[in-house]
C-alpha cells in the first residue's frame, strides 16, 4: 500500500462516520437549504446569560486594569502575575464544569471571552485556547474516565496550564508518518519521540501526547514534569510574540497506562473530535480582531484629512471601511452562531466549525490587510515607534502579524478545504464511492455500487431543479435580507448541482481536483456566513432597529459578488497549467528565474531535528 493509501486510510479511520444529529452545513452542500436548524437562533437559560455577562465584565476590567499587551509585545513574554490573575479570575476553566472546579460557562460566553482579549492581546488569547479548546480539558471532557476528569480537570481549572502536541519535524497534517512512539511495559506505556511547535509546552504543566501504539494512535495525559521530557527550545515567530510555543523531546519518559484517554488506536478520532468544538476559539479572536479594525478604520477615517476630505470619505478608502465593518459582524455572527449552535446540542456541527475556522481566518486576514492599507504609512510603523514620536501607538501592522497564523493554526486554509469537502460529499461516497472509486473493480462491486447510486440520485437530483428561493415571498420575516436567503437557497442547489457535475466529469479522480474542491467549499463558506450573518441581524434588530440590517445587507451584496466569481472559476480557470508549471519549477526548468539574487537564509536542513542543550521548561506558579 502506497504512502498516500495509508494515510487516506488512517484518516477515513479516524472519521466518524455516523450523522446522528442535523447538520445545517451539510444539508447545505446538498441543496437542502434547512433554514430551521439555526433559525430562531436556540436561546441560553437566563442563569447561564446572568453568569457570562458577569464574567465577560469581571474580565473586561482585569484586562483594562492589569494587562499590557505592549509591554507582552516588547518583551515576547506574557508576564507571570498576568496568568496568575486570570487564573484567580476563572479565565483557565471557563468551560470547565463546576462539579470540576470550572466556570461551567456556555461555549457562547467562552467565545465571547477569547473575542475580547483577542482583540486586546492575542497572544494571552492564545494561551487560553490552546489550554482550554485543544489541551487537556476538552479531550477529558469528550473521551475522559471519571477518574480521570476528577485527577486533572481541576488542576486545569485552577490554572495548571496544559498543551496538545500532534505535530512532529516531519509531520503536519499526515499523521500516518507520525514517529513519536508509546510501548507499553507493565502499568506504563514508555513514550519517546520529538514534538514540534508544542503552544504552551514551555510553560505546562499537564500534556495531551499523540503517540503510536503500533500501527494506530493513541493519546496520553502526560506530566510535563516527567523524567525524560525536554523542552529544548522556546521558538520566536512572525506573530504571537508572547505564545510560549517549544520543541518538546520525549526520552523514554513513563506514563502510567490510566492516563491513556480512550482506548488504544483513538487518539486520531479524539484529535478530530475535539477539534469540531475546539476550532471554535480561533473564529473568536479573528471577530475580536476585527471588530477592532472597525473602531480603528472608524476613528482614522475621521482624523485624517487628505485634499480637504476625510479620508473615510473618498470611494476608495470608504470601500475597505465598508468591507471591514461588514466582514467584522458576519464574523461575529459566525462565531456567536456555531457557539449556540455547540450548546444547543442538537445540531452536529463538524462542519459549521471547520468552516467557522477557515472563513474566519481568511477573511480576518483581509480586514487587517485593508486597515494597514488605510493607515497608509502608519499602518506600517509599529504602536511603538508611532508613540515615540507622540502619535497614537495603533498596533495595526502586529495584528496583521499575529492573525497570519490562523491561516495555518489547527489545519491549515488548505487542509480545512479538505476536511470539510470530504465531510460535505459524505452523502455521494455512500451512494456512489465504489462507482467512482478507480480502485474498485470488480464487476459485481460496480453493479451494485451503480444500483445504489441510482437510487440516491433519482430522487436527489430532481429536488435542485427548484426552491423557496424561487418564490419572491420566501422568508418575508427578514425583511430586506429575505433576497438574500433566497439567493442562498437557490444558490446551495446551484452548489449541489456543481458537486454533482464535477463528479461526473471526474469521477475517481475529483479527489485531486483540489482547487476545484476548495472554490465548491469557498462558495459554502460564504452562504454559511451570510445565513449567520442574516439571522443574526433579524434578532440585533429588535434592540438596534434598522443599523443591523444595514449591515447585513452590504456584507450579503459584497459576498454574492464574491460567489459568483467563484462559480465563474469552477470551469473556467488555469489550474491544469497552474499544475503542469508548479511541477516544472519543481523538476529545475526554471533556475534560470532564480539568477541575480543572494539567498539570506541561514544554512541547515530543511526538516531537522533540535540540538542538545538546557532544558528551557518553566514553571508559571497560579496557585
Amino acid at each position: 500500500m502506497s504512502d498516500y493509501a495509508k494515510a487516506r486510510e488512517l484518516g477515513e479511520e479516524a472519521r466518524e462516520k455516523e450523522w446522528s444529529r442535523p447538520s445545517f452545513a451539510k444539508q447545505l452542500f446538498l441543496g437542502d437549504f434547512r433554514l430551521d436548524l439555526v433559525h430562531p437562533v436556540p436561546p441560553l437559560p437566563d442563569e447561564a446569560t446572568k453568569r457570562g455577562e458577569e464574567y465577560i465584565r469581571a474580565l473586561r476590567r482585569y484586562l483594562d486594569g492589569h494587562v499590557d499587551p505592549a509591554l507582552i509585545e516588547r518583551e515576547a513574554q506574557i508576564p507571570d502575575d498576568v496568568i496568575k490573575g486570570m487564573a484567580e479570575l476563572g479565565s483557565f476553566g471557563i468551560t470547565i464544569g463546576e462539579d470540576y472546579g470550572g466556570l461551567g460557562l456556555p461555549y457562547l460566553y467562552y467565545c465571547r471571552a477569547l473575542m475580547l482579549v483577542g482583540s486586546y492581546c492575542p497572544a494571552l488569547a492564545t494561551l487560553l485556547s490552546a489550554h482550554q479548546s485543544i489541551g487537556v480539558p476538552q479531550p477529558l471532557k469528550q473521551f475522559g474516565t471519571e477518574e480521570q476528569k476528577r485527577e486533572f480537570l481541576p488542576r486545569c481549572a485552577k490554572g495548571e496550564i496544559s498543551a496538545f502536541l500532534l505535530t512532529e519535524p516531519d509531520v503536519g497534517s499526515d499523521p500516518a508518518r507520525l514517529a513519536t512512539t508509546a510501548v507499553r511495559d507493565g502499568d506504563d506505556y514508555v513514550l519517546d519521540g520529538v514534538k514540534l511547535w508544542t503552544t504552551n509546552g514551555v510553560i505546562a504543566d499537564l500534556l495531551v501526547v499523540m503517540a503510536r501504539t503500533g500501527r494506530k494512535i493513541s493519546a496520553f495525559v502526560v506530566e510535563a514534569d516527567s523524567p525524560g521530557i525536554t523542552v529544548k527550545r522556546r521558538n520566536s515567530f512572525m506573530g504571537l510574540r508572547g505564545i510560549e510555543n517549544g520543541v518538546t523531546e520525549f526520552s523514554q519518559v513513563r506514563v502510567p497506562a490510566r492516563n491513556l484517554i480512550g482506548k488504544e488506536g483513538d487518539g486520531l478520532k479524539i484529535a478530530l473530535t475535539t477539534l469540531n468544538t475546539g476550532r471554535l476559539s480561533l473564529p473568536a479572536t479573528c471577530a475580536g480582531s476585527a471588530k477592532w479594525a472597525v473602531k480603528i478604520a472608524r476613528e482614522w477615517g475621521n482624523a485624517r484629512v487628505q485634499w480637504g476630505r476625510k479620508v473615510g470619505e473618498h470611494e476608495e478608502v470608504a470601500r475597505k471601511i465598508a468591507f471591514i465593518a461588514a466582514t467584522a459582524y458576519a464574523l461575529e455572527a459566525v462565531c456567536d452562531l456555531t457557539a449556540r449552535m455547540a450548546d444547543d446540542q442538537r445540531n452536529d456541527i463538524r462542519i459549521e466549525a471547520a468552516l467557522a475556522k477557515l472563513y474566519a481566518s481568511e477573511m480576518a486576514w483581509l480586514a487587517a490587510d485593508e486597515l494597514v492599507q488605510i493607515r497608509g504609512g502608519r499602518g506600517y510603523e509599529t504602536a511603538e515607534s508611532l508613540a515615540a514620536r507622540g502619535e497614537r501607538g495603533v498596533p495595526a501592522e502586529q495584528v496583521l502579524r499575529d492573525l497570519r497564523i490562523n491561516r495555518i493554526f489547527e489545519g491549515s486554509s488548505e487542509i480545512m478545504r479538505l476536511l470539510i469537502t470530504r465531510e460535505a460529499v459524505d452523502a455521494h461516497l455512500s451512494a456512489a464511492g465504489e462507482l467512482i472509486n478507480p480502485e474498485k473493480s470488480s464487476k459485481k462491486e460496480r453493479a451494485l455500487a451503480l444500483k445504489r447510486a441510482s437510487g440516491f440520485y433519482a430522487k436527489w437530483l430532481p429536488s435542485l431543479v427548484a426552491g423557496t428561493g424561487n418564490l419572491p415571498t420566501s422568508f418575508g420575516d427578514f425583511g430586506p435580507l429575505a433576497q438574500h436567503l433566497r439567493f442562498v437557497e437557490r444558490t446551495s442547489r446551484k452548489l449541489a448541482r456543481s458537486t454533482f457535475y464535477g463528479m461526473s466529469r471526474w469521477q475517481g479522480g475529483l479527489e485531486h481536483k483540489q482547487a476545484f474542491l476548495g472554490r465548491i467549499v469557498d462558495v459554502g463558506a460564504e452562504l454559511f456566513a451570510m445565513t449567520a450573518a442574516c439571522v443574526k441581524a433579524e434578532e440585533d434588530a429588535r434592540d438596534l432597529g434598522r443599523k443591523p440590517y444595514e449591515l447585513a445587507d452590504t456584507f450579503c451584496q459584497q459576498a454574492r459578488l464574491r460567489v459568483e466569481a467563484l462559480f465563474a472559476r469552477l470551469w473556467d480557470n488555469s489550474d491544469s497549467q497552474d499544475v503542469r508549471l508548479a511541477r516544472y519549477v519543481m523538476e529545475g526548468r526554471y533556475t534560470f528565474l532564480e539568477e541575480g539574487i543572494l539567498d539570506p537564509s541561514i544554512e541547515g536542513p530543511w526538516i531537522g531535528t533540535p540540538d542538545g542543550g538546557e532544558n528551557v521548561r518553566r514553571h508559571v506558579r497560579t496557585t
